[in-house]
């Protein structure tokens, strides 16, 4: 980030390949919302509203599946 610190800035699904193309999708994104009184980043990450992302079935075979599920949840915040 422009105030020296590293974030995650996506976390995106690899839904497959069209021919030479790999085809992704974004599960959360961290979304600026401004910067303290010392100019560091501040933010949050979010969902995108990708519902029920093509990994779900393996999430849920794992017992995974409400862990992603409140992960996914549009209130969802990590700082």
């Amino acid at each position: 980030m422009r105030d020296g610190s590293r974030r995650i800035t996506h976390v995106t699904e690899v839904m497959g390949m069209e021919g030479d193309v790999i085809v992704t999708q974004d599960l959360m994104v961290y979304d600026v919302v401004g910067e303290d009184e010392n100019g560091k980043i501040i933010g949050r990450h979010k969902a995108t509203g990708i519902g029920r992302p093509r990994m779900w079935d393996r999430a849920r075979y794992y017992g995974e599946d409400k862990r992603l599920a409140r992960a996914l949840d549009e209130n969802s915040q990590i700082n």
